[in-house]
Protein backbone atom coordinates (compact mmCIF):
# COMPACT_ATOMS: atom_id res chain seq x y z
CA UNK A 1 0.00 0.00 0.00
CA UNK A 2 1.41 3.42 -0.93
CA UNK A 3 1.87 6.40 1.35
CA UNK A 4 -0.81 8.24 -0.58
CA UNK A 5 -3.31 5.46 0.07
CA UNK A 6 -2.44 5.00 3.73
CA UNK A 7 0.05 7.64 4.85
CA UNK A 8 -0.29 6.92 8.57
CA UNK A 9 1.45 3.60 7.94
CA UNK A 10 4.45 5.11 6.17
CA UNK A 11 4.76 8.43 7.98
CA UNK A 12 6.50 7.74 11.30
CA UNK A 13 4.94 10.38 13.52
CA UNK A 14 6.73 8.97 16.58
CA UNK A 15 10.08 9.65 14.92
CA UNK A 16 8.92 13.15 14.06
CA UNK A 17 7.71 13.85 17.59
CA UNK A 18 11.02 12.68 18.98
CA UNK A 19 12.67 15.71 17.40
CA UNK A 20 10.43 18.23 19.23
CA UNK A 21 11.34 18.72 22.91
CA UNK A 22 8.11 20.59 23.70
CA UNK A 23 6.06 17.53 22.78
CA UNK A 24 7.70 15.52 25.58
CA UNK A 25 6.42 17.81 28.32
CA UNK A 26 3.79 17.10 30.91
CA UNK A 27 2.10 19.96 32.78
CA UNK A 28 0.43 19.03 36.03
CA UNK A 29 0.78 15.43 34.92
CA UNK A 30 -0.96 15.99 31.58
CA UNK A 31 0.81 16.10 28.20
CA UNK A 32 -0.30 19.20 26.28
CA UNK A 33 -2.01 18.62 22.95
CA UNK A 34 -0.67 21.42 20.77
CA UNK A 35 -3.57 22.09 18.44
CA UNK A 36 -2.92 25.83 18.35
CA UNK A 37 -0.47 25.50 15.47
CA UNK A 38 -2.12 28.00 13.09
CA UNK A 39 -0.95 30.61 15.62
CA UNK A 40 2.58 29.19 15.79
CA UNK A 41 4.24 25.79 15.76
CA UNK A 42 6.67 24.10 18.11
CA UNK A 43 10.30 23.78 16.99
CA UNK A 44 12.69 20.83 16.57
CA UNK A 45 15.68 20.58 18.87
CA UNK A 46 17.94 21.24 15.87
CA UNK A 47 16.42 24.74 15.55
CA UNK A 48 17.06 25.45 19.23
CA UNK A 49 20.64 24.15 18.88
CA UNK A 50 21.32 26.27 15.80
CA UNK A 51 20.17 29.45 17.52
CA UNK A 52 22.13 28.66 20.65
CA UNK A 53 25.23 27.84 18.61
CA UNK A 54 25.01 31.13 16.74
CA UNK A 55 24.73 33.12 19.97
CA UNK A 56 27.81 31.39 21.40
CA UNK A 57 30.03 31.15 18.33
CA UNK A 58 29.04 33.89 15.91
CA UNK A 59 27.14 36.66 17.70
CA UNK A 60 28.07 39.93 15.97
CA UNK A 61 26.78 42.47 13.52
CA UNK A 62 27.30 41.90 9.82
CA UNK A 63 29.95 43.03 7.33
CA UNK A 64 32.78 43.40 9.83
CA UNK A 65 36.45 42.53 9.32
CA UNK A 66 36.60 39.85 12.01
CA UNK A 67 35.64 36.23 12.51
CA UNK A 68 32.28 36.43 14.27
CA UNK A 69 31.04 39.05 11.82
CA UNK A 70 32.09 36.87 8.90
CA UNK A 71 30.23 33.96 10.50
CA UNK A 72 27.17 36.19 10.78
CA UNK A 73 27.42 37.02 7.07
CA UNK A 74 27.57 33.28 6.37
CA UNK A 75 24.53 32.73 8.61
CA UNK A 76 22.51 35.29 6.64
CA UNK A 77 23.61 33.84 3.31
CA UNK A 78 22.76 30.30 4.43
CA UNK A 79 19.26 31.38 5.48
CA UNK A 80 18.67 33.01 2.08
CA UNK A 81 19.78 29.84 0.33
CA UNK A 82 17.54 27.74 2.56
CA UNK A 83 14.45 29.85 1.92
CA UNK A 84 15.18 29.99 -1.81
CA UNK A 85 15.25 26.19 -1.75
CA UNK A 86 12.02 25.93 0.26
CA UNK A 87 10.14 28.25 -2.12
CA UNK A 88 12.02 27.22 -5.27
CA UNK A 89 13.03 30.83 -5.79
CA UNK A 90 15.34 31.50 -8.76
CA UNK A 91 17.88 33.33 -6.60
CA UNK A 92 18.65 33.82 -2.89
CA UNK A 93 18.72 37.53 -3.69
CA UNK A 94 14.94 37.38 -4.07
CA UNK A 95 14.53 36.53 -0.36
CA UNK A 96 13.91 39.38 2.09
CA UNK A 97 13.90 38.91 5.88
CA UNK A 98 12.18 40.96 8.54
CA UNK A 99 10.59 40.70 11.98
CA UNK A 100 7.33 39.21 10.67
CA UNK A 101 5.11 38.99 7.60
CA UNK A 102 2.93 41.87 8.75
CA UNK A 103 5.80 44.34 9.07
CA UNK A 104 7.28 43.28 5.74
CA UNK A 105 3.91 43.65 4.01
CA UNK A 106 3.45 47.16 5.37
CA UNK A 107 6.99 47.95 4.23
CA UNK A 108 6.58 46.66 0.69
CA UNK A 109 3.05 48.03 0.27
CA UNK A 110 4.37 51.47 1.18
CA UNK A 111 6.98 51.20 -1.57
CA UNK A 112 4.42 50.00 -4.11
CA UNK A 113 2.26 52.97 -3.15
CA UNK A 114 4.87 55.38 -4.49
CA UNK A 115 4.24 53.97 -7.98
CA UNK A 116 0.45 54.41 -7.82
CA UNK A 117 -1.83 57.33 -8.64
CA UNK A 118 -5.18 58.45 -7.23
CA UNK A 119 -7.97 56.33 -8.68
CA UNK A 120 -5.82 53.23 -9.07
CA UNK A 121 -7.37 50.12 -7.54
CA UNK A 122 -6.29 47.39 -5.14
CA UNK A 123 -8.13 44.10 -4.66
CA UNK A 124 -8.37 42.34 -1.29
CA UNK A 125 -10.40 39.34 -0.14
CA UNK A 126 -12.61 38.76 2.85
CA UNK A 127 -10.85 35.43 3.36
CA UNK A 128 -7.50 36.99 4.24
CA UNK A 129 -5.72 37.53 7.52
CA UNK A 130 -5.75 41.26 8.22
CA UNK A 131 -1.99 41.40 7.62
CA UNK A 132 -2.81 41.15 3.90
CA UNK A 133 -5.79 43.48 4.11
CA UNK A 134 -5.00 46.41 6.42
CA UNK A 135 -1.74 47.41 4.64
CA UNK A 136 -3.67 47.80 1.39
CA UNK A 137 -6.62 49.58 3.03
CA UNK A 138 -4.26 52.09 4.64
CA UNK A 139 -2.36 52.49 1.39
CA UNK A 140 -5.66 53.25 -0.35
CA UNK A 141 -6.52 55.80 2.32
CA UNK A 142 -3.17 57.55 2.01
CA UNK A 143 -3.02 57.57 -1.82
CA UNK A 144 -6.69 58.00 -2.73
CA UNK A 145 -6.92 54.51 -4.19
CA UNK A 146 -10.07 52.46 -4.71
CA UNK A 147 -10.46 49.19 -2.80
CA UNK A 148 -12.33 46.30 -4.41
CA UNK A 149 -13.41 43.39 -2.19
CA UNK A 150 -13.73 39.72 -3.16
CA UNK A 151 -16.07 37.55 -1.09
CA UNK A 152 -16.02 33.89 -0.22
CA UNK A 153 -18.98 31.54 -0.12
CA UNK A 154 -20.09 31.30 3.51
CA UNK A 155 -21.55 27.85 2.93
CA UNK A 156 -18.64 26.20 1.12
CA UNK A 157 -15.74 28.27 2.44
CA UNK A 158 -14.40 28.78 -1.09
CA UNK A 159 -13.14 31.98 -2.68
CA UNK A 160 -15.40 33.61 -5.27
CA UNK A 161 -13.14 33.55 -8.34
CA UNK A 162 -15.88 34.83 -10.61
CA UNK A 163 -16.36 37.72 -8.21
CA UNK A 164 -12.65 38.43 -8.37
CA UNK A 165 -12.70 38.43 -12.16
CA UNK A 166 -15.62 40.86 -12.08
CA UNK A 167 -13.75 43.50 -10.04
CA UNK A 168 -10.49 43.35 -12.01
CA UNK A 169 -9.83 46.00 -14.64
CA UNK A 170 -7.03 47.97 -16.24
CA UNK A 171 -7.16 50.18 -13.14
CA UNK A 172 -6.23 47.25 -10.84
CA UNK A 173 -2.61 47.54 -9.66
CA UNK A 174 -2.41 45.01 -6.81
CA UNK A 175 -4.29 41.80 -6.04
CA UNK A 176 -3.71 40.62 -2.46
CA UNK A 177 -4.81 37.06 -1.71
CA UNK A 178 -4.21 34.36 0.88
CA UNK A 179 -2.79 30.96 -0.13
CA UNK A 180 -4.63 29.13 2.67
CA UNK A 181 -7.09 30.71 5.07
CA UNK A 182 -5.91 30.81 8.68
CA UNK A 183 -9.57 30.54 9.72
CA UNK A 184 -11.44 28.39 7.21
CA UNK A 185 -8.46 26.28 6.14
CA UNK A 186 -9.34 26.71 2.45
CA UNK A 187 -6.45 26.39 -0.02
CA UNK A 188 -6.95 28.86 -2.84
CA UNK A 189 -5.99 28.32 -6.48
CA UNK A 190 -3.11 30.77 -6.41
CA UNK A 191 -1.94 30.09 -9.93
CA UNK A 192 -5.41 31.11 -11.12
CA UNK A 193 -5.34 34.26 -8.98
CA UNK A 194 -1.90 35.24 -10.31
CA UNK A 195 -2.99 34.67 -13.92
CA UNK A 196 -6.06 36.85 -13.40
CA UNK A 197 -3.95 39.61 -11.83
CA UNK A 198 -1.35 39.52 -14.57
CA UNK A 199 -4.02 39.54 -17.27
CA UNK A 200 -4.89 43.11 -16.24
CA UNK A 201 -1.29 44.15 -15.53
CA UNK A 202 -1.56 43.95 -11.73
CA UNK A 203 0.90 42.64 -9.16
CA UNK A 204 -0.06 39.55 -7.12
CA UNK A 205 0.86 39.68 -3.43
CA UNK A 206 0.27 36.30 -1.78
CA UNK A 207 0.10 35.53 1.94
CA UNK A 208 1.41 31.97 2.33
CA UNK A 209 1.87 32.10 6.10
CA UNK A 210 -0.81 29.50 6.80
CA UNK A 211 -0.03 27.27 3.84
CA UNK A 212 3.77 26.99 4.22
CA UNK A 213 3.81 24.27 6.94
CA UNK A 214 1.25 22.15 5.11
CA UNK A 215 2.29 21.85 1.48
CA UNK A 216 4.95 22.55 -1.16
CA UNK A 217 5.38 26.03 -2.65
CA UNK A 218 7.00 26.85 -5.99
CA UNK A 219 7.08 30.59 -6.62
CA UNK A 220 8.39 30.10 -10.14
CA UNK A 221 5.56 27.76 -11.12
CA UNK A 222 3.06 30.16 -9.57
CA UNK A 223 4.72 33.15 -11.31
CA UNK A 224 3.84 35.17 -8.22
CA UNK A 225 5.22 38.70 -7.79
CA UNK A 226 5.48 38.58 -3.99
CA UNK A 227 4.89 35.75 -1.53
CA UNK A 228 5.13 36.16 2.22
CA UNK A 229 5.49 33.58 4.99
CA UNK A 230 6.66 33.31 8.60
CA UNK A 231 9.20 30.82 9.93
CA UNK A 232 7.42 30.41 13.26
CA UNK A 233 4.52 28.84 11.39
CA UNK A 234 6.81 26.19 9.79
CA UNK A 235 8.71 24.99 12.88
CA UNK A 236 11.21 27.83 13.12
CA UNK A 237 11.70 31.06 15.11
CA UNK A 238 9.91 34.38 14.82
CA UNK A 239 11.23 35.63 11.48
CA UNK A 240 9.23 36.96 8.53
CA UNK A 241 10.11 36.22 4.91
CA UNK A 242 9.04 37.75 1.62
CA UNK A 243 9.96 36.41 -1.80
CA UNK A 244 9.88 39.04 -4.51
CA UNK A 245 10.69 38.90 -8.17
CA UNK A 246 14.07 40.56 -8.64
CA UNK A 247 12.68 43.00 -11.18
CA UNK A 248 10.35 44.39 -8.50
CA UNK A 249 12.87 44.34 -5.66
CA UNK A 250 15.34 46.22 -7.87
CA UNK A 251 12.93 48.80 -9.30
CA UNK A 252 10.58 49.67 -6.44
CA UNK A 253 11.66 52.57 -4.22
CA UNK A 254 12.79 51.11 -0.90
CA UNK A 255 12.45 53.04 2.36
CA UNK A 256 15.82 52.70 4.09
CA UNK A 257 18.49 54.58 6.01
CA UNK A 258 21.07 56.36 3.85
CA UNK A 259 24.13 54.19 4.66
CA UNK A 260 22.22 50.97 3.91
CA UNK A 261 23.22 49.18 0.70
CA UNK A 262 21.33 49.88 -2.51
CA UNK A 263 21.72 46.27 -3.62
CA UNK A 264 18.97 43.65 -3.47
CA UNK A 265 17.91 42.27 -1.04
CA UNK A 266 19.77 44.38 1.54
CA UNK A 267 17.95 47.56 0.51
CA UNK A 268 14.69 46.03 1.82
CA UNK A 269 16.00 44.88 5.21
CA UNK A 270 15.72 47.82 7.57
CA UNK A 271 18.04 47.73 10.57
CA UNK A 272 19.90 44.83 12.10
CA UNK A 273 18.34 41.46 11.39
CA UNK A 274 17.52 38.70 13.88
CA UNK A 275 20.71 36.74 13.16
CA UNK A 276 20.10 33.94 15.65
CA UNK A 277 16.61 33.67 14.19
CA UNK A 278 18.09 33.30 10.71
CA UNK A 279 20.24 30.46 11.98
CA UNK A 280 17.00 28.90 13.18
CA UNK A 281 15.34 29.46 9.80
CA UNK A 282 18.04 27.40 8.09
CA UNK A 283 17.65 24.65 10.68
CA UNK A 284 13.86 24.63 10.22
CA UNK A 285 14.26 24.23 6.45
CA UNK A 286 16.80 21.46 6.99
CA UNK A 287 14.32 19.73 9.28
CA UNK A 288 11.69 19.76 6.52
CA UNK A 289 14.29 18.34 4.14
CA UNK A 290 14.90 15.56 6.69
CA UNK A 291 11.19 14.75 6.60
CA UNK A 292 11.49 14.36 2.84
CA UNK A 293 14.57 12.17 3.09
CA UNK A 294 12.90 9.93 5.66
CA UNK A 295 9.31 9.71 4.41
CA UNK A 296 9.10 11.35 1.01
CA UNK A 297 10.04 8.72 -1.56
CA UNK A 298 6.51 7.26 -1.89
CA UNK A 299 5.61 10.69 -3.32
CA UNK A 300 8.47 10.83 -5.81
CA UNK A 301 6.19 10.42 -8.83
CA UNK A 302 4.66 13.81 -8.05
CA UNK A 303 7.99 15.57 -7.50
CA UNK A 304 9.94 16.07 -10.69
CA UNK A 305 12.38 18.69 -11.89
CA UNK A 306 14.01 19.35 -8.50
CA UNK A 307 17.43 18.31 -7.22
CA UNK A 308 19.21 18.13 -3.89
CA UNK A 309 17.63 19.91 -0.96
CA UNK A 310 14.89 21.37 -3.17
CA UNK A 311 13.78 17.87 -4.05
CA UNK A 312 13.91 16.71 -0.43
CA UNK A 313 11.81 19.70 0.63
CA UNK A 314 9.13 19.06 -1.95
CA UNK A 315 9.04 15.38 -0.99
CA UNK A 316 8.79 16.26 2.68
CA UNK A 317 5.90 18.65 2.21
CA UNK A 318 4.05 16.20 -0.03
CA UNK A 319 4.45 13.58 2.72
CA UNK A 320 3.23 16.06 5.31
CA UNK A 321 0.21 16.99 3.22
CA UNK A 322 -0.74 13.34 2.72
CA UNK A 323 -0.46 12.51 6.43
CA UNK A 324 -2.33 15.62 7.51
CA UNK A 325 -5.32 14.63 5.37
CA UNK A 326 -5.87 11.78 7.85
CA UNK A 327 -6.00 14.36 10.66
CA UNK A 328 -8.42 16.57 8.70
CA UNK A 329 -10.71 13.61 8.04
CA UNK A 330 -10.75 12.58 11.70
CA UNK A 331 -11.39 16.15 12.86
CA UNK A 332 -14.22 16.87 10.46
CA UNK A 333 -15.93 13.49 10.87
CA UNK A 334 -15.60 13.65 14.63
CA UNK A 335 -16.88 17.20 15.05
CA UNK A 336 -19.79 16.62 12.68
CA UNK A 337 -20.90 13.70 14.84
CA UNK A 338 -21.22 15.81 18.00
CA UNK A 339 -24.67 17.27 18.69
CA UNK A 340 -24.65 21.04 19.03
CA UNK A 341 -21.38 21.56 17.13
CA UNK A 342 -21.37 23.66 13.94
CA UNK A 343 -18.46 23.79 11.48
CA UNK A 344 -17.64 26.34 8.78
CA UNK A 345 -15.45 25.83 5.74
CA UNK A 346 -14.89 22.85 3.47
CA UNK A 347 -16.38 19.74 5.08
CA UNK A 348 -16.60 17.51 2.01
CA UNK A 349 -14.35 14.55 2.81
CA UNK A 350 -13.69 14.07 -0.90
CA UNK A 351 -12.21 17.58 -1.08
CA UNK A 352 -9.51 17.37 1.59
CA UNK A 353 -6.87 18.32 -0.98
CA UNK A 354 -8.54 21.74 -1.03
CA UNK A 355 -7.91 22.52 2.63
CA UNK A 356 -5.28 22.44 5.35
CA UNK A 357 -6.18 20.80 8.69
CA UNK A 358 -7.32 24.10 10.22
CA UNK A 359 -10.94 23.72 11.32
CA UNK A 360 -13.29 26.22 12.96
CA UNK A 361 -16.40 25.33 14.94
CA UNK A 362 -18.77 26.56 17.61
CA UNK A 363 -20.66 24.79 20.36
CA UNK A 364 -24.32 25.73 20.65
CA UNK A 365 -25.06 27.95 23.63
CA UNK A 366 -21.41 28.51 24.57
CA UNK A 367 -19.11 31.43 23.86
CA UNK A 368 -16.03 30.42 21.84
CA UNK A 369 -13.71 31.75 24.54
CA UNK A 370 -15.43 29.59 27.15
CA UNK A 371 -15.07 26.50 24.96
CA UNK A 372 -11.39 27.23 24.39
CA UNK A 373 -10.87 27.76 28.12
CA UNK A 374 -12.55 24.45 29.01
CA UNK A 375 -10.36 22.65 26.48
CA UNK A 376 -7.31 24.43 27.84
CA UNK A 377 -8.14 23.17 31.33
CA UNK A 378 -7.91 19.67 29.86
CA UNK A 379 -4.48 20.37 28.37
CA UNK A 380 -5.79 20.89 24.85
CA UNK A 381 -4.58 24.11 23.26
CA UNK A 382 -6.84 25.79 20.68
CA UNK A 383 -7.65 29.36 19.68
CA UNK A 384 -10.86 31.37 19.78
CA UNK A 385 -11.99 34.68 18.34
CA UNK A 386 -11.04 35.92 14.89
CA UNK A 387 -7.26 35.17 14.92
CA UNK A 388 -6.81 38.43 12.95
CA UNK A 389 -9.00 37.01 10.18
CA UNK A 390 -11.35 39.88 10.97
CA UNK A 391 -13.06 39.98 7.58
CA UNK A 392 -13.80 36.24 7.73
CA UNK A 393 -15.70 36.53 10.97
CA UNK A 394 -17.47 39.68 9.83
CA UNK A 395 -18.55 37.98 6.59
CA UNK A 396 -19.80 34.97 8.56
CA UNK A 397 -21.73 37.31 10.88
CA UNK A 398 -19.88 35.99 13.93
CA UNK A 399 -17.49 38.79 14.90
CA UNK A 400 -19.90 40.35 17.40
CA UNK A 401 -20.55 37.01 19.11
CA UNK A 402 -16.93 36.03 19.70
CA UNK A 403 -15.94 34.43 16.43
CA UNK A 404 -15.24 30.70 16.44
CA UNK A 405 -13.05 28.08 18.09
CA UNK A 406 -10.10 27.07 15.90
CA UNK A 407 -8.31 23.74 16.06
CA UNK A 408 -5.23 23.27 13.89
CA UNK A 409 -3.02 20.17 13.91
CA UNK A 410 0.22 19.79 11.98
CA UNK A 411 2.25 16.75 11.05
CA UNK A 412 3.60 16.15 14.56
CA UNK A 413 0.10 15.69 15.92
CA UNK A 414 -1.43 12.23 16.18
CA UNK A 415 -4.80 10.65 15.62
CA UNK A 416 -4.79 9.84 19.34
CA UNK A 417 -4.55 13.57 20.11
CA UNK A 418 -7.42 14.25 17.73
CA UNK A 419 -9.56 11.66 19.52
CA UNK A 420 -8.59 13.18 22.88
CA UNK A 421 -9.67 16.58 21.56
CA UNK A 422 -12.96 15.18 20.24
CA UNK A 423 -13.74 13.49 23.52
CA UNK A 424 -13.15 16.77 25.32
CA UNK A 425 -15.48 18.58 22.92
CA UNK A 426 -18.12 15.90 23.53
CA UNK A 427 -17.83 16.58 27.25
CA UNK A 428 -18.00 20.35 26.81
CA UNK A 429 -20.94 20.16 24.41
CA UNK A 430 -22.73 17.67 26.64
CA UNK A 431 -22.58 20.04 29.59
CA UNK A 432 -25.45 22.00 28.06
CA UNK A 433 -27.67 18.97 27.62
Amino acid sequence: MTATANPERTFDVAAVRGRFPALNQTIDGVPPAYLDNPGGTQVPESVIDAMRRYLIEANANSHGMFRTSRLTDETIAAAREAMADLLNAPSPRSIVFGPNMTTLTFHISRAIGRTLRPGDEVVVTRMDHDANVAPWLLLARDHDLVVRWVDFDTQTGRLDYEGMAAVLSERTKVVACVYASNALGTINDIRRVVEMAHAVGALAYIDAVQYAPHGPIDVQALDVDFLACSAYKFFGPHVGIVYGKLEHLESLPAYKVRPAPDEVPDRWETGTQNHEGLAGVTAAVEYLAWVGEQFGEPHAAGVRGYDGRRRALKLGLHAIKAYEKTLSRALIEGLQAIDGVTLRGITDLDALDDRVPTVVFNVEGQHPADVAAKLGERGIYVWDGNYYALSVMEHLGLEDTGGMVRVGPVHYNTLEEIERFLQAVREVAGANR
